[in-house]
């Protein structure tokens, strides 16, 4: 019976992406290993792969289409002799095409499908003996904005409830559901935000996928975090000079080019890295049964990107060198601007650095982004008087802002934190010994 490609769940929380492009047709011969499609997720653009010899037979989902949910079929690979009205395996048995440059192995990193023709999907009973079929998409939406999920109608294959039917529901059961809404999140409908405008005077843009994450993920931090933070000035003098002497020791390659060109942001890793091994109870991330206490500093690092941002891993940045994470750094970043970015290297992290102040921004407080407890928002450097005993001195400093989650790091452990960052940078030769 002929093999199927799947949509691919590129990581743990991928629900749906865009299937962005087909690389072959109806018709062609393929082999494993071949790249068939290209599919795209709010931060990445990934290429899967066959895993089966045979013809690509039937395509079940057109090149640009939105929203396909993980594990839809998205096409057949016939074996010789079969056609495309040949039956398929039982769900349980289909194969997922793997995501290229990744060891993904049958079926894996995506959720099992189950034997339900409604693979995927959440069945809810409704208290009077029927079922509401939804997608874990559509049932989420539906608790943020207090909505009844059978007071809706489907439009979704087989009546499925999908994200589409929750977000265009107008409720008129309830006069304060649009107040539970704005509440959980759900924010101002377009018509309340559109009448204060005049018709004419404006254009809408409609939110990407970026986007909505970067909303919906940061909203959710603000309502369930509770932040707290904490700011000191950092003298730079020392590590400017350190930093000037080190890319002046670059070895040259052969075309006479230095083999690392360390900056400012490479530092502040390596210092937030050595600080969170230093003081480890800050090292942590919060569920609501248990702390998780990380063995190594993971520092994810804000990239901007069209559209938005994403945030890049270094892993175990306590035992990498400068160089190596200026290095890292630089390829995160080429390839995070080409969405070329493998889940694994931006999920995850134990703590983030955003740094703004290469773009004259003294000072800011940034938003804790969980699985992390603390972000470092850093400010630029400035020349500024400082007073030292007795006498007033010009140095090189910035200010860094410290935000964490209160469930797990508290106001003195902060200031611990924050103060042996400070140390770090302040002198960088500790970062050696």
């Amino acid at each position: 019976m002929p093999a199927t490609v799947l949509m691919p769940a590129l990581s743990p929380t991928m629900e749906k992406g865009k299937l962005a492009k087909w690389l072959k047709k109806e018709g062609d011969k393929v082999k494993s290993g071949d790249v068939l499609a290209e599919i795209e997720t709010d931060k990445a653009t990934m290429e899967i792969e066959a895993i089966d010899e045979g013809t690509l037979g039937k395509i079940m989902v057109a090149e640009g289409t939105d929203d396909v949910l993980v594990n839809t079929l998205l096409a057949t690979i016939l074996a010789e002799g079969e056609k495309a009205g040949d039956a398929l395996p039982p769900p349980a048995l289909r194969a997922t095409s793997p995501v290229k440059g990744e060891d993904v192995k049958v079926g894996a990193g995506a959720p099992k499908p189950s034997s339900s023709p409604l693979a995927g999907e959440v069945v809810r009973s409704t208290g009077e003996g029927t079922r509401v079929f939804a997608s874990p998409l559509a049932k989420r939406l539906a608790k943020e904005k207090a909505i009844n999920l059978a007071s809706l109608k489907g439009s979704g294959p087989h009546g499925r409830i999908i994200s589409k039917d929750v977000e265009n529901f107008k409720q008129t059961s309830s006069p304060l559901a649009g107040e539970v809404a704005r509440s959980a999140g759900g924010g101002s409908s377009d018509a309340s935000v559109l009448k204060n405008f005049a018709e004419g005077s404006y254009e809408l843009v409609p939110h990407d996928g970026m986007r909505k994450v970067i909303a919906r993920r940061l909203t959710e931090s603000k309502q369930t975090i509770p932040h707290f933070y904490v700011s000191v000035d950092v003298s730079l003098d020392h590590l400017m000079d350190l930093r000037e002497r080190l890319n002046g020791s670059a070895p040259k390659t052969q075309e006479g080019l230095p083999t690392w060109k360390i900056s400012v942001n490479d530092f502040i890793i390596k210092a937030m890295a050595m600080a969170l091994i230093k003081v480890p109870d800050a090292n942590v991330s919060w569920t609501e049964t248990a702390m998780v206490k990380h063995k190594h500093a993971d520092i994810g690092i804000a990239v901007t990107i069209p559209g938005g941002l994403i945030t890049p891993i270094v892993r175990k940045a306590e035992t990498k060198g400068l160089a190596q994470i200026s290095s890292e750094m630089k390829d995160y970043a080429k390839r995070a601007r080409d969405r070329k970015l493998k889940p694994d290297e931006y999920n995850g992290g134990s703590a983030a650095i955003s740094n703004m102040g290469m773009m004259n921004v003294k000072n800011f407080a940034a938003i804790v982004n969980p699985p992390h407890a603390s972000i470092l928002a850093i400010g630029s450097g400035e020349r500024r008087p400082v007073v030292r005993g007795n006498e007033i001195k010009i140095e090189q400093q910035m200010t860094i802002t410290l935000s964490t989650d209160h469930r797990c790091i508290d106001g003195a452990l902060g200031a611990e934190f924050i103060n042996a960052i400070k140390s770090y940078l302040e002198e960088p030769g500790l970062m050696l010994v």
